[in-house]
């Protein structure tokens, strides 16, 4: 049952449009150069005029090869032939997207802009090429951590090790997630994963070992891409569509830097998040209609469904296992194939889950289009499970 609202946006905010790059390899193009193509892509099906982006806001390019670029958003809304009266360079790992249309929507809600382009690109050096061990130096303790020869499976073995110590979470119920997003994937045209055909968990079970209790499909597939994500008040956004995805709710909590410091592995941030956007929504988790939650690991929406309070606590295996997120499921999730199946775009990993929550909400999500997605809640988190925000999107203001 939906509670009052406890709203702080002063005027409705909504995405108004969004664009994404198919995931895969672009080796002939740098970080700025995937922004490039990224922003290209924005301009040929949107064909926005200056006039609709007021405000632009970006990660740093180049984050996981080692070279970022500080100042990306200076680059950025020159190329784009832009003076922004609100721009940012801002990096929040995995959950910078989520952030991001929390800013843009603050600063639209304020009176600064009326639009905010929100662009992402990434670039994901590949295993053989050291990726785990440049991404594990970015987000492990330099001295407490990444001595120790740390990698990011196993940083998130951590926290799968000790759910089912505590809760009896089983390699079956971690598969079972691997399985959904499959199933996902191969309703969508772009997923990575989609020609590799359906799997079972058995074939997660039986996938090569990556570190304890994780399996090859396990884990998120990592790959590159890009997109945008235009937010803006409700008068700019209904320029580009009929149905924008209105920002109802959102939360931001930040728990620990490193997860040698975090306060519980088995509890994440994202019970506060989800608890502020729930309450600014006046909504409860029973009326939200589909989830898009990050999962780098499988381990993770187990956490983040129990946190989120869509299932009790230590009921997230059992809750994936019985079918409620799988397509004609209670509570779909990841609808798009999720970075387990759909692709982990390194710097712009976070940003599909936004795309896809918003076309879902818009009602052109294609043949994966869930009937009747009114409401639609987005988590992303980032560095290894330390930094939450969540988005909640609706049809109706």
């Amino acid at each position: 049952m939906s509670k009052t609202k406890e709203t702080i946006l002063r005027r409705p905010v909504a995405i108004a449009a969004v664009t994404e790059l198919p995931p895969g390899r672009y080796p002939e193009h740098d970080s700025l150069g995937m922004y490039r193509l990224a922003i290209r892509a924005f301009l040929e099906e949107w064909k926005p005029s200056p006039d609709d982006i007021g405000g632009l806001m970006a990660p740093p390019a180049g984050i996981t090869l080692g070279n970022a670029e500080t100042l990306t958003h200076e680059k950025l809304h020159d190329e784009l032939g832009l003076r922004p009266h609100y721009a940012e360079t801002i990096n929040t790992g995995g959950s910078t997207y989520s952030v991001m249309v929390q800013r843009a929507a603050l600063a639209i809600s304020a009176g600064l802009v009326d639009s905010v382009l929100c662009l992402g690109a990434g670039k994901f050096p590949a295993a053989s090429a050291g990726g785990s061990e440049s991404v594990a130096k970015n987000v492990s303790h330099p001295e407490f951590e990444f001595p120790y020869g740390p990698a990011i499976y196993a940083m998130y073995a951590f926290a799968a090790t000790n759910h089912m110590a505590m809760y009896g979470t089983t390699s079956e119920q971690l598969a079972r997630v691997a399985v959904s997003a499959r199933a996902w994937a191969m309703k969508h045209p772009q997923a990575l994963m989609a020609k590799k055909g359906e799997i079972t968990v058995d074939d997660v079970l039986n996938s090569r070992p990556i570190t304890s209790p994780f399996k090859m499909f396990d884990c998120s597939v990592p790959c590159e891409g890009g997109g945008a994500v235009l937010v803006s008040t409700a008068e700019v956004a209904r320029k580009f569509t009929p149905n924008p995805a209105y920002l109802l709710g959102m939360g931001e909590y930040h728990t620990h830097g490193y997860i040698s410091q975090a306060p519980d592995l088995t509890t994440m941030g994202s019970e506060t998040s989800g608890a502020l956007a729930f309450r600014m929504a006046g909504l409860e988790p029973a009326d939200i209609d589909v989830v898009e939650l990050y999962d780098a690991f499988t381990i993770n929406p187990i956490i983040l469904l129990e946190d989120l309070k869509f299932c009790k606590k230590g009921e997230g295996g059992a809750f994936v296992q019985a079918g409620c997120t799988d397509p004609g499921g209670e509570l779909p999730m990841n609808t798009y194939g999720g970075l387990l199946s759909y692709g982990h775009g390194g710097d712009a990993s976070g940003l599909s889950l936004i795309v896809e929550g918003a076309r879902q909400t818009m009602g052109v999500a294609g043949e994966r289009q869930v009937a009747g997605a009114e409401r639609v809640l987005v988590h992303c988190y980032g560095g290894v499970m330390g930094e939450h925000a969540t988005l909640i999107l609706g049809r109706n203001p």
